[in-house]
């Protein structure tokens, strides 16, 4: 059976691709690739929350993708199921589109969590900046899955999917000190941008920044629920694990932020978890309710007499979206501010610096390092640096290659930059 809710406009792929006889369909064939790449199975010894490595129970970017592709999937069942509409049998949000773009939406992020993704966009500052899901845009269109380095050639619903942020980095820019923190895309990522919306410019009640950010498509807004929902729990319920949220942490910032901690709210709800034992069964509860939270409403906008994406838009119930709030809110003050987690950012930052110090001397700037002319990069890295137009584009390659690194693999090419007494022929393998 076709479903209704896509068209040509949809399924249309970034450049032309031969037809072949394929028993999936265009959105199957999206997830597929992705899931085939190394780049997707990089995000196993990536940094979620605790450094990748530490024990072996807690997420990293990987599971935590994985988690989010099921409450993703999960979200398109449960809406497809509610009679109140607009869904029918014949059209619904595909399900594997959403899956695909939920595994995807962490490609870009770089090693040692976000902050990783402050010093790279630091090193940046002067060379169009990074961000995570730009990052994940240029993966996707330009970098991954083919050996030319052309990208995965993917199709408009699914890189409008995973396009959280419409805005160009230069667009948010104010003046030579004012670089953007986060929450844009590359200024040569504007023909991308283009193409997603089928050549139409955004219309004047589209400004740059928070409002241009808020127009996604269905899936996309699906997928940044889902994050948020694992986000807020899951998370949570390693940092139980870990000793990080215990009883008297999360009595204590309730006292010192004025939040309700009484009987029958969130933050009870999940104390009494934690004398019970019970953490995990109250995180899967916890998501259920999160999934049946959700459901459309009629979008009026200037994409939608071309695609139902644009024609509708998520609805979450008010009391459960500010239930994830406050946990959001909670493990970001309790568990990702505590020392401890911002001595390893500490660290981990320090090693991004010192590398992109020796890579930007010797490849950005071309110029020798203490008279002698290393090669640090594999031959094949270090060519397609070299043939780059401008000193901007190497920057960008460089910061390519320290955004793909593992958080182990960052750590050992470290070590063997400068430490001293590490390094041999076996760590040379990342």
């Amino acid at each position: 059976m076709k479903n209704r809710f896509y068209g040509a406009f949809d399924t249309e792929r970034l450049s032309d691709e031969r037809p072949s006889e394929d028993f999936r369909s265009a959105f199957q064939i999206d997830r597929d690739r992705v899931l085939h790449t190394p780049t997707f199975r990089r995000l196993q010894n990536k940094t979620q929350v605790f450094w990748s490595g530490e024990y072996d129970f807690y997420r990293t970017r990987l599971t935590h993708s994985l988690e989010v592709a099921q409450i993703g999937k999960s979200i398109c069942h449960w809406l497809a199921t509610r009679r109140d509409g607009p869904l029918e049998p014949d059209f619904f949000i595909d399900p594997d589109l959403v899956e695909a773009v939920c595994l995807s939406h962490d490609l870009g992020h770089p090693p040692f969590g976000h902050a990783g993704e402050r010093t790279l966009n630091h090193l940046m500052r002067h060379h169009g900046g990074f961000e995570g899901n730009a990052q994940t845009l240029r993966l996707l269109a330009d970098r991954i899955f083919s050996t030319k380095r052309t990208g995965m050639n993917p199709t408009r619903a699914f890189l409008d999917g995973v396009l959280k942020y419409k805005t160009l980095w230069s667009e948010l820019r104010d003046g030579e000190s004012g670089a953007p923190e986060h929450h844009f895309i590359y200024d040569d990522q504007h023909a991308h941008l283009d193409w997603v919306l089928g050549g139409r410019d955004f219309p004047a009640e589209y400004p740059p920044g928070k409002t241009r950010d808020a127009f996604k498509s269905v899936e996309c807004q699906v997928m940044d629920w889902a994050d948020d929902t694992a986000y807020s729990l899951n998370d949570l319920s390693d940092s139980v694990r870990a000793g990080f949220l215990t009883i008297e942490r999360i009595e204590a910032w309730a006292e010192r932020t004025g939040t309700p901690s009484g009987e029958g709210t969130p933050l009870d709800d999940l104390m009494t978890a934690i004398r019970k034992h019970r953490v995990d069964p109250f995180t899967g509860k916890r998501i259920g309710r999160y999934i049946r939270a959700t459901a459309l409403a009629d979008d009026t906008n200037f994409l939608g007499a071309e695609t139902a994406r644009h024609r509708h838009r998520l609805m979450v119930d008010d009391d459960v979206r500010a239930e994830c709030a406050v946990f959001k809110r909670l493990a970001s003050e309790v568990v990702f501010l505590s020392p401890q987690l911002k001595q390893l950012e500490h660290k981990g930052s320090r090693m991004l610096r010192r590398m992109w110090e020796v890579l930007s001397t010797r490849y950005v700037e071309r110029e020798r390092i203490d008279g002698q002319d290393f090669q640090l990069l594999s031959a094949d890295t270090a060519e397609e640096i070299a043939t780059a137009p401008d000193s901007a584009a190497r920057a960008r390659l460089v910061c390519d290659f320290l955004a793909g690194m593992t958080d182990g693999y960052a750590a050992r090419t470290y070590k063997r930059l400068f430490e001293p007494d590490f390094g041999s022929i076996g760590d040379l393998v990342g």
